[in-house]
């Protein structure tokens, strides 16, 4: 029987890198994406079932030419996790509309060009599996995470969107929203990060969840529980608690 074929983008590190190897542990055919060949190198080092394809998600022609490539290579992607992001703290002291373009062009737009191809693909074919990285910091605006935050609010809205006409044509779309993981992205972070876990529990989780068919796949559960339970306050309330975390 053959092994799934696993795509990942943002492979290059953190989640993405730590999911590449538990699942070419698991025996998983993996292909990573990412801006950097030397950090996709660094993933697949001593590991002969992960295979880089780098590419920069905000090109939306260099998206449809490296699937192409990687299909032709590794046939039909069977799995697809679209994890390339970017994060920058940001707050209304430091707001720049730069850098909130950019994590417009990376986290949501990079996701949109990799969906369509992959969408289109699965479809025809009747199968397929596409999670979308979100983040609990989507649920609810928090403090630091201007331009984060709502990149991920989009991309649990998109996920909730798409998943019902998907599901009809064989096709499920999931969403990971992980809290605080032990990776380069949050090592800029200079305030406390509850419940922090490493990335190689953030992939069991992830991959756990991919042998299932729930909408959400979120993690750790407490600091999820409380994130749920604050997005039930009514303003008054939740403003006077992020107040206490500037």
């Amino acid at each position: 029987m053959n092994q799934p074929h696993l795509w990942i983008t943002g492979g290059g590190s953190g989640i993405g890198r730590a999911l590449a190897h538990v699942a070419a542990a698991e025996g998983m055919v993996v292909s990573v994406s990412g801006r950097r060949q030397d950090a996709l190198e660094e993933t697949g080092r001593g590991h002969s079932r992960i295979f880089p394809a780098m590419l920069d998600v905000t090109d939306a022609a260099a998206v449809d030419a490296a699937l192409d490539a990687i299909e032709a290579q590794h046939g039909p992607v069977d799995i697809a996790v679209l994890n390339a992001a970017r994060y920058q703290a940001m707050d209304a002291a430091d707001f720049d509309l730069a850098g909130f373009r950019d994590h417009i062009e990376t986290n949501v737009m990079g996701v949109a060009h990799c969906l369509a191809p992959l969408l289109a693909r699965m479809r025809r074919r009747g199968k397929g599996r596409i999670a979308l990285v979100a983040s609990v910091a989507g649920y609810r605006g928090l403090p630091q995470a201007a331009a984060y935050g709502p990149t991920k609010a989009a991309l649990i809205n998109l996920a909730e969107s798409l998943r019902p006409g998907a599901a009809a044509d064989g096709v499920i779309i999931q969403v990971v929203n992980p809290g605080f993981v032990e990776t380069p992205m949050t090592a800029a972070n200079r305030f406390p990060m509850p419940f922090l876990i490493s990335p190689e529990k953030a992939a069991r989780h992830i991959l756990a969840g991919l042998r299932r068919d729930g909408f959400e796949i979120a993690f750790p559960w407490p600091f999820v529980m409380l994130l749920k339970v604050a997005r039930l306050l009514p303003y008054r309330l939740y403003f006077a608690l992020t107040r206490r975390m500037l």
